[in-house]
């Protein structure tokens, strides 16, 4: 999947990102800062009807969503995390083979510890204000 979008079109974008993985539960976010990783998992988590209030966890390194029709959202922030060592002790591990869906940013700093169907997502900046999402399956 590849497409470009503007914010207004976030939505429906995450809704088609979310068909086109099909039953994959792992989601790597890769994007420099400021690319839109927390805003477009923010978008993802109001498809999956999440019920508890969106944050970024850059300083908790995990948070734990739940969503209206039962079932957890893990969203992850690997930023302040210096290895995959500290990754396991931070329980980033058990929650990628929890089943449960797993939203993560900064995969990079811990890149074993992800399953083999892990659907890697690239968000970069484009022209006119708009951001580049790519789906690797």
């Amino acid at each position: 999947m590849d497409v470009v979008f503007s914010l207004d079109e976030i939505d429906a974008v995450a809704t088609n990102a979310l068909a086109a993985i099909g039953n994959r539960r792992v989601l790597a976010f890769h994007g420099e800062m400021g690319a839109g990783k927390t805003t477009f998992i923010h978008a993802l988590c109001e498809v999956l009807m999440v019920k508890d209030a969106v944050s970024s966890p850059t300083f908790s390194i995990i948070n734990q969503y739940e969503m209206q029709e039962g079932g957890t959202v893990f969203h992850m922030d690997l930023y302040r995390l210096k290895d995959e060592e500290e990754a396991i002790a931070a329980g980033v591990e058990d929650a990628l083979y929890s089943g449960d869906f797993c939203l993560v940013e900064w995969p990079e700093k811990a890149p074993r510890l992800f399953p083999e169907n892990t659907a890697h997502c690239f968000l970069e900046p484009a022209a006119d204000n708009k951001r580049k999402l790519t789906i690797n399956l």
